[in-house]
């Protein structure tokens, strides 16, 4: 990859990072505005659970969400690893854009696309997923309701 696709891909990596606080606004909105009978309804069970009874790449990652939001980073990071990473990784590239940008590029600190983040991202999410379901099949424990029943006790 050249210089200018380089740049051109972080420009739009940077406006798509613009949009994202503004279209969690908007589902916060809808979340207050549709009542939680209907949401439930709305909500479908993971069809990968359901027909093979282990837990997908992604299950998890909607109570992760929801934990890192109210501030629970560790019980995101436990309910689904690669939320707290992808979030880490927004932030920095968040801020390091906006003082490389609003300081006209004389402080070159943006943090640049690497693969690495995506592979880093594979690992996490195969790392994840085998444990949950080495721990569901090998030792009959569900760590995400054990997690769910913690939570219920605090």
């Amino acid at each position: 990859m050249n210089q200018d696709e380089r740049i051109r891909l972080e420009r739009n990596f940077y406006i798509i990072g613009l949009c994202i606080p503004f279209v969690g606004a908007v589902l916060f909105w809808l979340k207050c505005v549709i009542p939680a009978e209907i949401l439930t309804k709305l909500m479908f069970p993971c069809v990968f659970y359901v027909v093979t009874g282990l837990y997908c790449p992604g299950c998890g990652g909607t109570r992760a969400l929801k934990a890192l939001l109210e501030g629970k980073i560790l019980l995101s990071f436990c309910y689904h690893p690669v939320v707290a990473y992808c979030a880490a990784l927004y932030l920095w590239f968040m801020i390091s854009h906006t003082i490389e940008y609003l300081s006209g590029h004389r402080w070159n600190i943006g943090m640049r696309y690497r693969n690495l983040y995506l592979y880093l991202t594979l690992v996490i999410i195969i790392i994840n997923t085998a444990v949950k379901d080495i721990a569901l099949t090998a030792f009959h424990t569900d760590l995400l309701k054990l997690l769910e029943c913690s939570q219920a006790l605090v």
